[in-house]
Parts: C-alpha cells; structure tokens; sequence
C-alpha cells in the first residue's frame, strides 16, 4: 500500500442492445458521476462496453486486471436469471477468490427498494491484486448500492457496498484510497489509517 499511487478503476457496461447502439448506455457515465463525486484521492479509470457473451466478459476483466493493471474492476448489467445473464458466472471463472458479502450485502440494500432484487446473482471476487464487483445495471441501484442509503435527516441508514472497498484495496496491496464521507464514509481499523487521520477518529 502507498499513500501516492492512483487508483486504476476499470468500468465494464455488459449489454447486449447497448453494445449494439439500440440503445445508450447509462451504466458506465453514472459510474463516472459517482466517483467524481465520491473520490478524494487521485484516480483515473478505463471503459469497456461489450455484450452478455460469456467468452467476452471473462477476457475483458482479465485484460483489465492482468495487462492494464486495474486495482478495481465493476461490472453492471447480466446479473439476473434471463439465458443471457452470465456476468457472475464469467466473474467467477477468472477469480482467484470469493467475497460472498458483497453479493449478500447488494441484495440486502436493494431489496430495501425492490422485492425483485432477490433474483440479482452479483458477485465480489478477488483476481490477483484487483476487486471486481459485479454491480446493478440501472443508475439508480448503482448510486444505492454503493452509497448506501440516507434518511429524510439526511442520516445514513443503510451503509453501502463503498464503505469496505478502500480497505479490501489496502489488503491487496493497492493505492491508499480517500473518500468523501458525504458520499461514502470509508470504514478502516485504526491500524490501517494514517497516524494523522487515525489520531483524529
């Protein structure tokens, strides 16, 4: 981990219509927007647009991991029952390792909004050094999702799936990575903090 390095983010919109230009993809600019927002430190990241075809997903996250270096890695789109839906199971085909809470913890924030999140099949994994999630597909459930969500007061309700990420990036031996708690408050063990921000807690 260094406090200097900059976050690599590979954004990944899985679609078969958008792909084709049928439609405009929403996935990757609402993405955009949030970590413009959410960010403190330094990042900058990398967009692929592609199809619900399996072969496709699976060389396109390896790509972004192994030959472009992505610290993080998010998928949208092709997490749900339909034939066509194989982003987790692409995932799960070039993971090194299973995160079983992030996928538990997606649906549980969801299914604050919808009673048909239960059918979403997204998953975390680890490959190699990167965090790959596989993420909603509609703007809305993305900014839930990762944000968590707020009360009336404006008081956080439901944290979202962004709170533990900079720290599992620490684990891996990626960039030091900074929020804004307005946005995402990051969650860290006091060890793993600065000696200044650890002194402020």
């Amino acid at each position: 981990m260094t406090t200097t390095d900059e976050l690599l983010i590979g954004l990944v919109s899985i679609s078969d219509r958008a792909s084709q230009g049928v439609y405009v993809d929403q996935g990757i600019p609402a993405l955009q927007g949030w970590f413009a927002k959410a960010l403190r430190s330094p990042w900058r990241m990398e967009t692929r647009l592609i199809a619900d075809d399996q072969a496709l997903i699976e060389s396109t996250l390896i790509e972004l991991v192994d030959q472009v270096g992505c610290h993080l890695v998010l998928t949208t789109g092709g997490t749900g029952p339909a034939a066509r839906d194989v982003t987790p199971e692409a995932t799960l085909a070039i993971a090194d390792k299973v995160l079983p809470g992030f996928g538990e913890e997606m649906r549980r924030i969801s299914l604050n909004f919808v009673a048909t999140a239960i059918l979403s099949r997204q998953v975390g994994v680890v490959r190699g050094k990167a965090l790959i999630l596989n993420l909603p597909g509609q703007p809305k459930a993305i900014r839930e999702t990762l944000e968590g969500v707020r009360a009336s007061d404006g008081t956080l309700r439901v944290n979202g799936i962004f709170s533990a990420v900079p720290y599992c990036i620490d684990l891996l031996g990626g960039p030091y990575v900074e929020t804004f708690d307005a946005v995402s408050r990051t969650f860290r063990p006091k060890s793993a903090r600065p000696p200044d921000a650890a002194a402020q807690s």
